[in-house]
């Protein structure tokens, strides 16, 4: 049970983050620990969570305690003060390569069962799935988000400013999305009044009727909306978006968000590749159908289970595979030099992070030869599409932005409770006989219906009012801080944003902003609003829903500061806590295999640094603790240090990584705290520790330095050897020494 009082939860995850926490988490400790607060670690890893879910399976000793689930606790308490790193929203693929690593360390963990064939699989495949996807998120964000860049985050990009492409007028780059049958297009929206509960039916044309969910409890004055997309008419656009890209001879891209969006996004994805490979599947239906192809997985999946066949069948069907890839429109890469496609895992084209990567490369993508081409960006839902056609039609006209002048785009994100979409997993459904879906109340009022085919995905979500209510209240906050204008990106021919926007402006009549600029604009004349604003030099907040939010707190940042990763995100808790989330850990990937291979750790902590300050000056505030503030001050003045003096991580080995750059930030925080006067036990202990890592600084950098250059063997990615890595992240026993021993 984790302690509520008196103490920072720190966040375990994955990847990069992970193996950077083993070597910042001891120095923070040490810190801390002369204001009397204690750290505790809370791992909400994927294995963890896999581990955690699976406990029947498990020898006695191999047994942990479900993280996670304390923490959905602790968010709802007012003591409660979270540091959030990014963590894994797993895809399939991820949950199972998780499974067999962990198998293969002698956790009995049962199969990821694709198509359960009993109630076992059916129970076993429903724990994993509690597991995959945005798992993590939607439990512990009791409350909105408030993300910026920290003036001196921003002053530094000003000042170092990064690579931006340039654009041309005739770019063909642009965004394709559906016209007609998607979610957008079919989406109803009720305020439901009373606290309901509410059941949602299948009822087929062939007279069945389904219970696909019951017992769904909504509270009073909450919005509720169910949409559905169809296939026919996703079928229909995707095969005439493909034709197009190979007649205008651009690059083929699609962009989704198959992590966050679990349910319905990687049955999208799977229509993409059943669309791009239509004559391959016609022919080798059988075979694909007998070795258990999943295109959900992606195009990956059928290049690893052809792997199996007698040689003569696989080589086949490789050469029909790169007779399409020959003929057909060019795929955009991941990975050129591999042969990674924008088809071969649907984790690779997260969509916030994908587009402002193109965005930033002229609206251009990789092809397979490595060079940059114009792209036709596939985004088949047209609900936020349009903020990239405005991102792209702006760039188009006035060319790239300069991040050397340019503005700042904040956001105010309503995410409190599962608002919106990402409430819609255990709600969203791929429909199996044509028919109605229908959702009635407890009394069989009808709440909604739609008409739906074979193949067709619906889902139902809702957005509760205290959430509405506490977001609307930050944007208010946030500028009368600031004084920025602020924009509710809302749609108000969209039905749930109709809604929303009711709601909105009953709200804002609680405040008086005469003095200040609010105003509601659509997505697309919002996202144009800004640009024109930014590319001035003028500062804007963003207020968006939570999908939004997901997606501009990457567009801004990348554009702005050329990452997500520096970005500020605090959450109010609702009821007085505060969780304090680091940032984006997209390329954390990537960073990993660099370790691995060259002994060099690029991620930047920066992220970790500045939630770590405004973590502390809320636990000062919480509980009248004056050596928590002064801490969190002399963070904040090390952070610019960091910047100032170049000390961040960079890309090569030879240079500074991560473990280089936490000892600076170690030694400037020592320093600040020796240069204090508010506390002078503080400035005592901290000139000692100061004047000890300054002198042996250049042997403590020699011995940090040491495994750089060679490979590394860590025994496992989600799931490696503990004490490989504390070895590996803390290679320097002069280092360790002084701060164990501090």
């Amino acid at each position: 049970m984790l302690n509520k009082s008196n103490s920072i939860v720190y966040t375990l995850t994955d990847e990069a983050p992970m193996l950077a926490t083993y070597s910042l988490l001891p120095v923070i400790k040490a810190f801390v620990s002369k204001a009397d607060i204690n750290i505790e670690i809370s791992d909400i890893s994927l294995a963890a969570r896999v581990l955690s879910a699976f406990p029947d399976y498990l020898k006695e000793d191999q047994k942990i305690t479900n993280d996670l689930h304390e923490l959905s606790k602790l968010v709802n308490s007012s003591k409660a003060n979270i540091v959030k790193l990014p963590n894994i929203s797993a895809s399939v693929p991820q949950l199972k390569s998780t499974i067999k690593e962990l198998q293969s360390k002698g956790f009995n963990l049962p199969e990821y069962p694709d198509e359960p064939q009993n109630e076992l699989d059916c129970q076993i495949q429903a724990r994993y799935n509690k597991v995959k996807g945005s798992a993590v998120n939607p439990v512990l964000r009791e409350g909105n988000s408030d993300r910026r860049a920290p003036n001196s985050v921003k002053q530094y990009a000003k000042l170092n400013p990064h690579y931006m492409g340039n654009w041309s007028s005739d770019s063909k780059t642009h965004v394709a999305t559906m016209k007609n049958g998607d979610f957008f297009h079919n989406e109803k929206s009720r305020l439901i009044k009373n606290e309901s509960e509410l059941k949602i039916t299948l009822d087929a044309n062939d007279g069945s009727c389904t219970l696909l969910k019951e017992n769904i409890m909504i509270s009073s004055d909450e919005i509720v909306d169910a949409s559905m997309m169809s296939k026919d008419n996703l079928i229909d656009f995707l095969n005439k978006e493909i034709n197009c890209a190979k007649n205008t001879d651009i690059l083929l891209s699609v962009h989704l968000k198959a992590t966050m969006m679990k349910v319905s996004d990687p049955i999208i994805f799977s229509h993409v590749l059943a669309v791009f490979f239509e004559d391959l599947i016609n022919k080798y239906s059988s075979t694909f159908n007998e070795i258990g192809v999943d295109f959900q997985n992606g195009f990956s999946d059928l290049i690893n289970r052809i792997q199996n066949l007698p040689k003569s069948t696989r080589e086949e069907i490789e050469q029909d595979i790169n007779n399409i890839l020959l003929n057909g429109p060019s795929l955009a890469m991941v990975d050129s030099e591999k042969g990674i496609t924008n088809l071969h895992v649907p984790s690779d084209v997260i969509i916030d992070a994908s587009m402002p990567a193109m965005i930033r490369n002229s609206g251009k993508m990789w092809d397979k030869n490595g060079e940059l081409k114009d792209t036709k960006a596939i985004i088949p839902d047209s609900s936020y599409a349009s903020v990239y056609s405005a991102v792209i039609d702006f760039c188009k006209k006035n060319g790239a932005f300069n991040p050397s002048t340019m503005g700042t785009v904040s956001n105010v994100g309503l995410m409190a409770q599962k608002a919106e979409e990402y409430g819609s997993h255990d709600k969203t459904f791929e429909i199996t006989k044509p028919g109605t879906v229908r959702v009635h109340d407890q009394n069989h009022n009808l709440v909604f219906e739609h008409k739906v085919q074979k193949g067709d995905i619906w889902r139902m979500c809702s957005t509760k009012d205290n959430a509405i209510k506490d977001w609307v209240k930050l944007a208010v906050n946030r500028v009368k801080a600031t004084g920025w204008p602020a924009i509710f990106w809302l749609d108000e021919n969209r039905a749930h944003d109709a809604q929303i926007i009711q709601k909105v402006k009953k709200y804002l009549m609680d405040y008086d902003l005469k003095s200040f600029e609010i105003q509601i604009l659509s997505p697309y004349e919002a996202c144009k609003y800004t640009l024109e604003r930014v590319s001035d030099g003028m500062n804007t907040i963003s207020v968006t829903g939570n999908v939004l939010r997901d997606y501009l707190t990457d567009l801004f940042p990348i554009i702005e500061l050329g990452t997500s990763a520096k970005m500020l995100s605090i959450v109010p808790l609702m009821n007085g806590g505060g969780l304090f989330e680091t940032g984006a850990g997209g390329s954390a990937p990537r960073h990993v295999q660099q370790l691995i291979a060259e002994g060099h750790l690029r991620w930047d902590s920066l992220g970790e640094f500045m939630a770590l300050v405004v973590s502390l000056e809320h636990f000062a505030e919480v509980h009248n603790n004056k050596k928590a503030k002064i801490f969190s001050l002399a963070l904040d003045f090390a952070i610019e240090k960091i910047l100032k003096n170049g000390k961040s991580p960079k890309r090569k080995v030879g240079e500074i990584d991560n473990r280089v750059s936490h000892f600076y930030l170690t030694m400037y925080w020592a320093e600040e705290l020796s240069k204090q006067n508010s506390d002078k036990s503080l400035k005592i202990i901290f000139s000692d520790l100061f004047r000890n890592l300054h002198e042996n600084k250049i042997d403590i950098i020699k011995e940090l330095n040491v495994s750089q250059g060679f490979k590394q063997n860590i025994d496992g990615y989600y799931f490696p050897n503990k004490k490989l890595l504390a070895k590996i992240m803390r290679p320097s026993e002069l280092f360790n020494t002084i701060i164990d021993n501090f």
